[in-house]
C-alpha cells in the first residue's frame, strides 16, 4: 500500500470543510492541517477535526514534516497568495473555481505552475452524471454545435448571508465560470467574443455593491453561440439555494438538463416543506459532484490516468469572464484574447 497523500486545506469555510470531510473518507489520503486566518473559525476547526490550524500556507509549510497537496478554498478573489506559495513549493494543487478574478492574478498563477506537482481548477459540474451523459452522447454523434444556453441562479441567501464578500464579486465571477466551463467542455470550443448586460436594482441599494443579474452572449471558436444568464436575487423561500438549467442544440439533437437540490416536498397537516436530497449515501459516505471531483484529484495526484481541468483552461475562463465584465463596463462587444 502506498503512503497516503498528505493534504492541507486553505480556507475553513463551507467549501473548505466539505473538502476536508472528503479527504478523510478517502482511503489513500490524510488531512494534515487547515489554513484559516480567522481565530474564531480556527478554534472551531481544531475542535471539529483535531488537526493543526495555521494562519497561512506559509506558516503550515514552515511547520509541516510532509505536505503533498493543498486544496485552495478561500474566497474567489483571494487565491493568489496561497496559490503562489503552493505552486512555488511544488505541491499538487486544486483551486476552487475560478482560478482567479483578475487577469494579473490568473497570469501570475499560470506563470508559477512550473515547479512540479499537478494542478487543476475545480469545475465540479464535469462530475455530474447528467452532464457526463450528455457529453458522451455529443461525442458519439459528433454533430456540429449550434447553441448552448445556461441559466444558473442563486437565491439572495447567497449574497446576503452566505458570502460576506459578495460585494467583491458578481454573479459573473461566482456563477458563470461553472456554466462557461460546461459549454467549453461539452463542445470542445473556446470563447472568442462576448457581449453582456447587467442589472443593479436590488442588492446595491442595500449596500451590497454588485450586480443582481447578468446575461452574456459568447461567440465560440466554431461560430456557435453560448448564452449565459446568472443572478443571485431569487427569493430565499425557493426549495433550493440554486437553480441550474442547461440546453444544448446541435444539428441533430436538443438536450435539456435540469439540476438543483430541491428533491422532495413534504406535506404535513400545517404546511408544505422542501426536503433536500441527502448529501450522504446509505452507508453515511459523502456523495455528489464535488466529492467525486475531490476523489479524482487525490487519485490523479497518486498516479491515476485521469483527465482534469488544467490551469491553462482555468486561465482562459478567467480571461473570458474578465472580458464579460469589460463588456458590462463599456456596453460593447469585447474580444477574448
Amino acid at each position: 500500500m502506498t503512503n497516503p497523500l498528505k493534504i492541507g486545506v486553505v480556507g475553513g469555510g463551507i467549501r473548505g470543510t466539505m473538502y476536508a470531510q472528503a479527504i478523510r473518507e478517502h482511503p489513500s489520503a490524510e488531512l494534515v492541517a487547515f489554513c484559516e486566518p480567522s481565530p474564531t473559525r480556527a478554534e472551531a476547526l481544531k475542535a471539529g477535526y483535531d488537526v493543526p490550524v495555521f494562519p497561512s500556507l506559509s506558516a503550515l509549510l514552515e511547520s509541516a514534516d510532509t505536505l503533498d497537496a493543498v486544496i485552495i478554498a478561500t474566497p474567489d478573489h483571494l487565491h493568489l497568495d496561497a496559490g503562489l506559495t503552493a505552486l512555488d513549493a511544488g505541491l499538487h494543487v486544486l483551486f476552487e473555481k475560478p482560478l482567479a478574478t483578475t487577469l494579473e492574478d490568473s497570469s501570475a498563477l499560470l506563470a508559477h505552475a512550473v515547479n512540479g506537482g499537478k494542478h487543476t481548477v475545480g469545475f465540479e459540474n464535469r462530475w455530474h452524471p447528467k452532464f457526463q451523459t450528455v457529453k458522451a452522447l455529443l461525442d458519439e454523434t459528433g454533430a456540429p454545435m449550434v447553441a448552448q444556453r445556461a441559466m444558473l441562479q442563486d437565491t439572495d441567501f447567497v449574497p446576503r448571508t452566505m458570502l460576506p464578500w459578495a460585494g467583491q464579486s458578481t454573479p459573473g465571477w461566482f456563477l458563470m465560470p461553472h456554466s462557461l466551463d460546461m459549454a467549453m467542455w461539452l463542445s470542445g470550443t473556446t470563447p472568442i467574443e462576448v457581449f453582456a448586460r447587467g442589472v443593479r436594482k436590488i442588492l446595491e441599494p442595500d449596500g451590497i455593491d454588485t450586480f443582481d443579474r447578468i446575461t452574456a452572449s459568447f461567440r465560440m471558436s466554431d461560430d456557435s453561440i453560448v448564452t449565459l444568464d446568472s443572478g443571485w436575487v431569487l427569493p430565499a423561500a425557493r426549495p433550493a439555494v440554486f437553480e441550474f438549467r442547461f440546453e444544448v442544440e446541435t444539428r441533430d439533437d436538443h438536450f435539456e438538463v435540469e439540476i438543483d437540490r430541491s428533491g422532495i416536498t413534504r406535506f404535513t397537516a400545517d404546511a408544505a416543506n422542501y426536503v433536500g436530497l441527502a448529501g450522504r449515501d446509505h452507508r453515511g459516505r459523502l456523495q455528489g459532484s464535488p466529492i467525486e471531483m475531490t476523489k479524482d484529484f487525490i487519485d490523479w495526484c497518486l498516479g491515476a490516468d485521469l483527465s482534469m481541468p488544467s490551469l491553462e483552461h482555468g486561465h482562459l475562463v478567467t480571461k473570458a469572464i474578465h472580458a464579460l465584465h469589460e463588456s458590462l463596463r463599456t456596453s460593447s462587444n469585447c474580444p477574448i484574447d
